[in-house]
């Protein structure tokens, strides 16, 4: 293999939490992250809960010099909150909204409002096609009955197909963002698995930032200790994630995290600790001699084969829990509808009687009546609303667990071709710095 461009890369992730009126000094806090980001030599920066479209051009004013291309995700209510600025020209963007993000009843949490999704970019680096993408899943409010389990599996799922689906012409991929997801949580799995990205903080030559790169911490006081229990010191739920391809290989030499407030600031950039990765790629030509280096015993393609059948068959249990839970709250709804609209028909049939009543004078209670009226209209128009909302949620889960079942047959499938047993025989293997992927050359 003979190198012929190396290049180096800084990519920068972080959730900005900008809520204005509830996140805690949020203009300061802005005009700390443009400083920051000006005076920084980052090449890509991913910003999420950028809520407000301000926000993003007022940043986009102050980085106009070192970072004059950028683009800002628009979805949902309030705005998908996902920016892009990069100092390398954006030639395409697209965004892909999930079809599943909570309840919008649950307006404490907002996730729903947000309208998460997933927003791609793509740029050239030097001669490389670079597919970028910055994502934001639903969080987790409860680690022991988290109810949005099967939504966050189910974005997991939608985000690897984005990618993988997408990124067929990309010489290198990068994922960043806030996935609410522990390292060894199922979506997580699923989604570096199936795509074969690799996490920055595992491969990173050299470190330096919060013990196990944890990105919420105890130590930030934005921080609610509370919600970490029960993880006291912190956890790791935001993620810089790559990938090379045939012409591309990818190695992390350097990364960090912020730690809390910053120097010379009375408090951090966001309750969310920032990320820093250093990529070197490194492109070449491929040779007969590299190829047979690529070569990998079938034995260990089987086994990642395997694993994946397992992990997607963990998910595919996990969203039919999900599909029982909306069953029962589309079946408790239409119930409670009937039950309004009986008392709806049964105060008609009462009111109906003084007008029945031929020549009976007697005094009707119309206040009443009406009250009781837009109680019975306001419970038949929640439970409508609710039963549509149902029925759309369970539409989108059977859709993915269909999709599960396919990939988990298709799997079972490519497993059962695998030889028991040829070491004479291999199989060529992806380029060194990318990890296997399940649907890879056979």
């Amino acid at each position: 293999m003979v190198n012929a461009e190396s290049v180096s890369v800084r990519v920068f992730s972080l959730n900005c939490w900008g809520i204005h009126y509830i996140s805690r000094h949020c203009s300061q806090r802005y005009a700390m992250i443009g400083e920051m980001l000006c005076k920084e030599e980052h090449d890509i920066v991913l910003l999420q809960e950028v809520w407000s479209e301000k926000d993003y051009l007022s940043l986009k004013k102050k980085l106009a010099c070192s970072h004059p291309h950028s683009h800002y995700f628009k979805s949902g209510v309030i705005g998908s909150g996902l920016a892009i600025f990069s100092k390398h020209r954006i030639h395409d963007t697209f965004l892909y909204r999930y079809s599943v993000n909570g309840y919008p009843y649950m307006a404490h949490h907002g996730d729903w409002f947000g309208g998460k999704a997933v927003g791609m970019a793509v740029l050239n680096i030097g001669s490389l096609t670079a597919n970028v993408y910055v994502t934001h899943l639903h969080a987790e409010y409860c680690r022991d009955k988290d109810p949005y389990l099967p939504h966050r599996v189910v974005q997991a799922w939608e985000l690897q197909q984005f990618i993988r689906y997408t990124s067929t012409e990309a010489d290198l991929v990068i994922l960043g963002g806030d996935l609410n997801m522990h390292p060894q949580d199922l979506g997580n799995r699923l989604l570096r698995t199936y795509t074969g990205l690799r996490d920055s903080y595992l491969e990173t030559a050299k470190f330096d930032g919060c013990e196990d790169g944890m990105t919420l911490i105890a130590d930030n006081p934005f921080i609610c200790k509370k919600e970490l229990v029960p993880f006291e010191k912190g956890i790791r739920i935001d993620y810089i994630l790559f990938k090379g391809s045939s012409k591309v290989d990818i190695c992390c030499d350097f990364m960090s995290t912020t730690k809390g407030s910053v120097p010379d600031h009375p408090f951090p950039y966001s309750d969310h600790e920032a990320l820093t990765t250093e990529l070197r790629l490194e492109t070449h030509t491929p040779t007969e001699a590299r190829l047979d280096k690529q070569s990998k015993n079938q034995d260990s393609a089987a086994g990642e084969v395997a694993k994946l059948v397992d992990i997607v068959t963990e998910a595919r249990t996990e969203v039919k829990v999900g599909l029982h839970c909306a069953e029962r709250m589309r079946y408790t709804a239409t119930r409670t509808g009937v039950m309004g609209l009986a008392l709806l028909i049964l105060e008609l049939a009462i009111a109906a009687v003084p007008w029945l009543a031929l020549g009976a004078e007697q005094p009707f209670p119309c206040t009443s009546f009406y009250l009781l009226a837009a109680l019975c209209f306001a419970i038949l128009l929640t439970t409508s609303l609710l039963y549509i909302f149902y029925t759309m949620e369970l539409k989108s889960l059977q859709g993915a667990e269909d999709q599960m079942r396919l990939a988990v047959g298709s799997l079972q499938e490519k497993l059962r071709g695998f030889p028991l047993a040829q070491p004479h025989n291999p199989q060529r293997r992806p380029p060194e710095g990318q990890e296997p992927s399940a649907f890879g050359p056979k």
